[in-house]
């Protein structure tokens, strides 16, 4: 299959976090193949956008004014880079740790494998040790898999 433009590949890939910032499934279905994979996966998913349903409604209760800043966008073939920046308050409970109203603010960083205009594989890490840095403490048990 062809790489798509460099305009295509970016249109789909703020339209990617802008779904993310607005917890937008619709819209995430429209960036992301059907066997898309998020690496690493949230644990029991299974290829797909319909994986985020339960992250986009736990995102929403814990940060509903998140956004998605994206500071670095790289292109190369059918590969892209992202360097980002989340914000948001924590106004719900966040990885079992109680509201605690404060801001937050954290690195991702993605690498995006792209089939045509759509993203078959996302490969992510986020700053979560800042999260719990800002919010002043560590979720009471966390799931190592």
């Amino acid at each position: 299959m062809p790489v798509a433009s460099e305009h295509a590949i970016r249109d789909t890939i703020e339209r990617f976090y802008l779904a993310f910032s607005t917890k937008d499934m619709a819209l995430l279905r429209q960036v992301v193949t059907p066997d898309w994979e998020y690496l690493p996966e949230p644990a029991g998913a299974a290829p797909g956008p319909e994986q985020m349903i339960k992250l986009f409604e736990n995102i929403a209760s814990a940060m509903p004014d998140m956004k998605i800043h994206i500071l670095d966008l790289l292109i190369h073939g059918d590969r892209v880079g992202v360097r980002a920046e989340v914000t948001g308050t924590q106004t719900g409970k966040l990885l079992g740790i109680a509201a605690t109203s404060r801001p937050v603010r954290f690195a991702i960083h993605s690498f995006h494998q792209l089939r045509g205009n759509l993203i078959e594989k996302t490969w992510h890490l986020e700053d979560w040790l800042s999260v719990f840095r800002q919010l002043g403490e560590l979720p009471k048990q966390l799931d190592l898999g």
